[in-house]
């Protein structure tokens, strides 16, 4: 059984007890959302929503909030005499599956 949801602007194949990175959701660690199933499979059966499907449900849980890795950057003028370094790590979220279920 798995299903493929869509948190924020990304799309993600989730099974049960799986964990995942994604971008920030607003929600605070500890706390219990749903996502927006676009497909749900169990045994034989596929069912596809347009665009999403509303008698399933999965339930998510925020397990931690992480930074991402670190991205250094460098731009450099030949002549300029003028270099500069910059660097980014993303703020992500650990997710955790709860439940999956076709209602």
């Amino acid at each position: 059984m798995f299903a493929i949801i869509s948190v924020g602007n990304r799309q993600f194949k989730v099974t049960q007890d799986m964990e995942f990175l994604t971008e920030k959701t607003g929600q605070k660690p500890g706390e219990k959302f749903n996502a927006k199933v676009l497909l749900f499979a169990e045994n034989n059966k596929v069912h596809i929503g347009s665009p999403e499907l509303k008698s399933a449900k999965v339930s998510l849980e925020v397990v931690s909030d992480v930074k991402g890795e670190k991205i250094r950057g460098y731009v450099y003028k030949k002549r300029k005499n003028s270099q500069r370094t910059w660097g980014h790590r993303q703020q992500l979220q650990k997710l955790k599956v709860v439940s999956l279920s076709a209602v």
